[in-house]
């Protein structure tokens, strides 16, 4: 069903998927869903297009209510890009969930940047439980050492539509430099975190997934042989991502 909640003032759209009737006993957990940062030219309008329909399908294998929104910038949502900005809207994110599915405690789950920011939002926040994290990038560095060449791709793509947008650019460029997803994972332990890669996931290099593991010290990272950077689309990935949180649900306290 189509929703939206509101972050620092900003309308976010987003969608609930709750289980099948029947399907859902009282108290089942509750999973936030991250998109990735857009890809192509005039790419923001469309991004996330993908991810009700897998929140869907999790609702109703899972039986866990599943939430799926786009960050500011993108899709339906209100508001410019910007690393700290989409780090809010999780946070945002995770608030609403809570206040509207009766469920005992929230998962995240993010792909590429949204799995990275998965990482850091859970790590300053006791109230995930864990994070699954597909083709997740260790940090945003490639992004901070070219930061007005990758303000003009935001600008190109989409994700920041006004041209005022940032009003102060050190401080924007200085979020890129700060969000550390490597250091962060250790902060999440002993929380569970799941790490799915391609092999051949040409935009972020299977080294990131095996560092965050490695900082994390305890994560489960599983490696799709063959795949690329769009796990979502990959039925292996899915395959390994639903039996993850069918796992979560069963050492979660009554």
């Amino acid at each position: 069903m189509r929703d939206e909640f509101e972050s620092e003032g900003l309308r976010l759209a987003a969608h609930l998927a709750r289980p099948a009737e029947g399907a859902a006993a009282p108290g089942r957990p509750g999973l936030v869903l991250c998109h990735g940062f857009p890809s192509g030219p005039k790419s923001a309008a469309a991004s996330g297009q993908t991810y009700p329909e897998l929140a869907d399908r999790i609702a109703d294998d899972t039986g866990w209510t599943v939430l799926s929104f786009n960050f500011r910038g993108t899709g339906q949502s209100a508001g410019d890009f910007s690393l700290g900005g989409w780090l809010q809207d999780l946070r945002a994110a995770v608030d609403h969930l809570l206040e509207v599915a009766e469920g005992r405690g929230v998962w995240l789950c993010g792909a590429s940047t949204g799995g990275s920011l998965a990482i850091c939002a859970a790590a300053e926040d006791e109230r995930v439980r864990g994070v699954a994290a597909l083709s997740a990038r260790a940090d945003f560095d490639d992004w901070a050492s070219h930061p007005r060449r990758f303000l003009e791709h935001a600008r190109e793509i989409g994700v920041i539509r006004d041209p005022r947008f940032p009003p102060d650019a050190d401080r924007w460029v200085r979020e890129l430099r700060e969000t550390r997803p490597l250091t962060l994972a250790a902060k999440l332990a002993p929380r569970p975190l799941l790490l799915i890669q391609g092999s051949d996931d040409d935009l972020v290099p299977a080294l990131d997934a095996r560092a965050l593991a490695d900082w994390h010290g305890s994560a489960e990272l599983r490696i799709i042989h063959g795949a690329g950077h769009r796990l979502r689309h990959d039925p292996r990935a899915i395959a390994v991502l639903l039996g993850w949180l069918e796992r979560q649900d069963t050492i979660i306290p009554a």
